[in-house]
């Protein structure tokens, strides 16, 4: 399957993806782009789930602001 192209990416080569869930032992887990680890879940689907729940939560917050800019 070829990656799909982000915003911002049209120009340059799209960069090397993996997949956000793993599996030790017969737990799933998620992870995110900052390096957090969530889980164990039962199943994938549960920590698809999960994912998406983090993912709701994190567009509710506010935009931080570049510190430096200011």
């Amino acid at each position: 399957m070829e990656p799909k192209a982000r915003v911002g990416e049209e120009r340059i080569p799209i960069p090397f993806r993996s997949s956000r869930f793993f599996c030790v032992g017969n737990r799933w887990y998620f992870t995110t782009r900052e390096g957090f680890d969530s889980g164990p879940y039962a199943t994938r689907e549960r920590a698809e789930v999960g994912l998406r729940r983090f993912l709701n939560v994190v567009q509710m917050l506010p935009e931080q602001r570049d510190e430096a800019r200011h």
